[in-house]
């Protein structure tokens, strides 16, 4: 005896089966992303080296992806503000963040009750770059380097400090670092962000400030402020006449910074990938390599997961590098 399928029964199989052929396949809103414009959230003020960073991105990433991009400045704590903003975001692609190592790598090595988990609440996109950080003096203090520095500190000890670009910065670990290795007994003076430490350096308000290449660059042309070091293994070729603070004679100090390119967690893979090839792709043009450089960063690409273990790695460097400097958080 053989066992089959009734002639009606295959004709109902096969009824349906043409039935589900035909409906077309249901369009995700990643297959359309974008269609409509994307924000990137720079977590620190206006003018600043992320800023500039981000400004670049987006103009040229507006071109690849089709919709305009732009930028939003969330400044406060450390960076913290922006970056919790973008951790509660819609994880549709809409808005991204311009990370970095003071809000991917000190933040959660310092602070216990961040507003956001710097791995749990990101997708990693891809690394923008990397770069050094200046310390530099008012053009009105008669130092060139760390010797002649400590020499004018000398003369009225209480009358010096050192400002940062916040509480947890990058900027504040590498002034708290400097001055444990140093000796110096400077007072930290934290701000909001880089801008306005930067106006009062200027102005000589503040005695000292420690930033990345990128946000002191235009100030040192000017002649508005005056390089006394670079915190490098090797010398910047941005500032190729500057020593670092190594060849000073500070052996072991060593602090460079690292910008990064983050989506809300839970973000569809298809967007995450789309945006991590038009990065690519804009950090590999001539023009955009120049205009980085020109202000101090080194462009880097990276795959996302290449950003995912960078993050992975930072946050026990800083905790090490905040324990050496003896940084306390108020």
């Amino acid at each position: 005896m053989k066992f089959g399928i009734s002639s009606a029964k295959k004709l109902f199989v096969l009824a349906a089966f043409s039935a589900v052929a035909t409906v077309p396949a249901v369009a995700t809103e990643s297959d359309s992303f974008p269609d409509r414009p994307v924000t990137i959230v720079v977590p620190f003020g206006a003018g600043g080296g992320t800023d500039v960073l981000g400004r670049i991105l987006a103009e040229r990433m507006s071109e690849g992806l089709g919709q305009p991009v732009v930028v939003e400045n969330r400044p406060g704590a450390g960076g913290s503000i922006g970056t919790a903003v973008v951790a509660k975001a819609k994880p549709d692609g809409y808005t991204i963040l311009l990370a970095t190592s003071s809000t991917h790598g000190i933040n959660p090595a310092l602070y216990s009750n961040l507003p956001y988990d710097a791995i749990a609440d990101f997708a990693p996109i891809g690394i923008v770059a990397t770069n050094q950080f200046v310390a530099a003096v008012p053009a009105d203090v008669p130092a060139t380097n760390l010797e002649e520095f400590r020499a004018v500190v000398a003369e009225d000890p209480s009358a010096f400090n050192y400002g940062s670009s916040g509480n947890g910065t990058t900027s504040h670990m590498a002034g708290a670092l400097f001055v444990q290795m140093s000796d110096l007994a400077l007072v930290h003076i934290p701000y909001k962000s880089n801008g306005p430490a930067l106006v009062d350096l200027m102005a000589g308000r503040v005695s000292l400030m420690f930033d990345n290449i990128t946000a002191m660059q235009k100030q040192i042309e000017a002649g508005t402020i005056r390089p006394i070091g670079t915190t490098g293994k090797a010398r910047s070729p941005i500032l190729a006449d500057v020593p670092t603070f190594q060849e000073q004679g500070l052996v072991d100090y060593h602090i460079g910074g690292w910008f990064g390119m983050l989506a809300p967690a839970g973000t569809p893979s298809a967007v995450i990938d789309k945006l991590s090839e038009e990065l690519a792709r804009v950090l590999l043009l001539p023009e955009v390599s120049n205009r980085m450089k020109a202000v101090g960063a080194d462009p880097q690409t990276s795959t996302p997961a290449e950003l995912g273990l960078l993050i992975q790695t930072e946050i026990p460097r800083w905790k090490e590098i905040a324990e050496i400097a003896g940084a306390k958080m108020n």
